[in-house]
Protein backbone atom coordinates (compact mmCIF):
# COMPACT_ATOMS: atom_id res chain seq x y z
CA UNK A 1 0.00 0.00 0.00
CA UNK A 2 1.25 3.47 -0.87
CA UNK A 3 2.35 5.64 2.03
CA UNK A 4 0.28 8.80 2.40
CA UNK A 5 2.40 11.92 2.74
CA UNK A 6 1.14 15.17 4.13
CA UNK A 7 2.34 18.46 2.76
CA UNK A 8 2.02 21.94 4.19
CA UNK A 9 -0.54 24.30 2.76
CA UNK A 10 2.28 26.38 1.27
CA UNK A 11 3.77 23.34 -0.47
CA UNK A 12 0.41 22.37 -1.92
CA UNK A 13 -0.29 25.94 -3.03
CA UNK A 14 3.05 26.34 -4.80
CA UNK A 15 2.72 22.92 -6.44
CA UNK A 16 -0.69 24.02 -7.70
CA UNK A 17 0.76 27.33 -8.97
CA UNK A 18 3.40 25.38 -10.93
CA UNK A 19 0.55 23.80 -12.89
CA UNK A 20 -1.77 26.82 -13.08
CA UNK A 21 1.01 29.10 -14.34
CA UNK A 22 0.96 27.09 -17.58
CA UNK A 23 -2.29 28.89 -18.48
CA UNK A 24 -0.09 31.88 -19.34
CA UNK A 25 0.61 30.01 -22.59
CA UNK A 26 -2.96 30.67 -23.71
CA UNK A 27 -2.29 34.43 -23.51
CA UNK A 28 1.43 34.96 -24.18
CA UNK A 29 3.88 33.24 -26.53
CA UNK A 30 5.91 30.69 -24.56
CA UNK A 31 4.00 31.68 -21.40
CA UNK A 32 3.14 28.01 -20.88
CA UNK A 33 6.82 27.32 -20.35
CA UNK A 34 7.94 30.57 -18.76
CA UNK A 35 5.23 30.48 -16.04
CA UNK A 36 6.07 26.99 -14.74
CA UNK A 37 9.81 27.72 -14.98
CA UNK A 38 9.46 30.80 -12.78
CA UNK A 39 7.33 28.97 -10.18
CA UNK A 40 9.55 25.90 -10.22
CA UNK A 41 12.91 27.70 -10.01
CA UNK A 42 11.73 30.07 -7.28
CA UNK A 43 10.58 27.26 -4.93
CA UNK A 44 12.21 23.97 -6.02
CA UNK A 45 14.77 23.98 -3.21
CA UNK A 46 12.13 24.45 -0.52
CA UNK A 47 10.27 21.19 -1.07
CA UNK A 48 10.63 17.96 -3.00
CA UNK A 49 6.85 18.09 -3.62
CA UNK A 50 7.12 21.49 -5.32
CA UNK A 51 10.18 20.30 -7.24
CA UNK A 52 8.37 17.19 -8.54
CA UNK A 53 5.25 19.13 -9.56
CA UNK A 54 7.29 21.87 -11.22
CA UNK A 55 9.22 19.31 -13.27
CA UNK A 56 6.03 17.49 -14.23
CA UNK A 57 4.36 20.71 -15.36
CA UNK A 58 7.41 21.84 -17.29
CA UNK A 59 7.89 18.44 -18.96
CA UNK A 60 4.27 18.47 -20.08
CA UNK A 61 4.45 22.02 -21.43
CA UNK A 62 7.65 21.29 -23.37
CA UNK A 63 6.02 18.13 -24.74
CA UNK A 64 2.92 20.09 -25.81
CA UNK A 65 5.14 22.67 -27.55
CA UNK A 66 6.98 19.88 -29.39
CA UNK A 67 3.73 18.21 -30.46
CA UNK A 68 2.36 21.57 -31.64
CA UNK A 69 5.43 22.25 -33.76
CA UNK A 70 5.18 18.76 -35.26
CA UNK A 71 1.46 19.19 -36.02
CA UNK A 72 1.72 22.60 -37.73
CA UNK A 73 2.87 21.18 -41.10
CA UNK A 74 -0.09 18.77 -41.01
CA UNK A 75 -2.43 21.76 -40.99
CA UNK A 76 -1.70 22.20 -44.70
CA UNK A 77 -3.39 18.87 -45.38
CA UNK A 78 -6.24 19.69 -42.97
CA UNK A 79 -5.63 16.74 -40.61
CA UNK A 80 -3.48 18.89 -38.31
CA UNK A 81 -6.26 21.34 -37.46
CA UNK A 82 -8.49 18.94 -35.48
CA UNK A 83 -5.41 17.38 -33.90
CA UNK A 84 -4.23 20.81 -32.72
CA UNK A 85 -7.69 21.50 -31.28
CA UNK A 86 -7.67 18.16 -29.44
CA UNK A 87 -4.16 18.86 -28.16
CA UNK A 88 -5.32 22.24 -26.81
CA UNK A 89 -8.31 20.65 -25.08
CA UNK A 90 -6.07 17.95 -23.60
CA UNK A 91 -3.66 20.59 -22.31
CA UNK A 92 -6.46 22.65 -20.74
CA UNK A 93 -8.07 19.67 -19.01
CA UNK A 94 -4.75 18.25 -17.77
CA UNK A 95 -3.67 21.57 -16.28
CA UNK A 96 -6.91 21.80 -14.32
CA UNK A 97 -6.78 18.18 -13.10
CA UNK A 98 -3.09 18.44 -12.15
CA UNK A 99 -3.73 21.69 -10.27
CA UNK A 100 -6.59 20.20 -8.28
CA UNK A 101 -4.60 17.09 -7.46
CA UNK A 102 -1.54 19.11 -6.39
CA UNK A 103 -3.73 21.27 -4.14
CA UNK A 104 -4.99 18.09 -2.46
CA UNK A 105 -1.47 16.68 -2.10
CA UNK A 106 -2.06 13.96 -4.69
CA UNK A 107 0.17 13.10 -7.62
CA UNK A 108 -0.88 13.39 -11.25
CA UNK A 109 0.89 11.83 -14.22
CA UNK A 110 0.42 13.89 -17.36
CA UNK A 111 -0.46 11.84 -20.43
CA UNK A 112 1.86 12.16 -23.45
CA UNK A 113 4.50 13.87 -21.31
CA UNK A 114 8.12 13.28 -22.28
CA UNK A 115 10.41 13.28 -19.20
CA UNK A 116 12.95 15.92 -20.30
CA UNK A 117 13.70 16.87 -16.69
CA UNK A 118 14.29 13.96 -14.34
Amino acid sequence: MEEIKTYTQSERDWAMFCHLSAFAGFFFPFGGIIGPVICWISRKDESEWINANGKASLNFQISILLYTVLLIPLCFIIVGIPLLVLLGILEFVCIIVASIRAAKGETFKYPLSIPFLQ
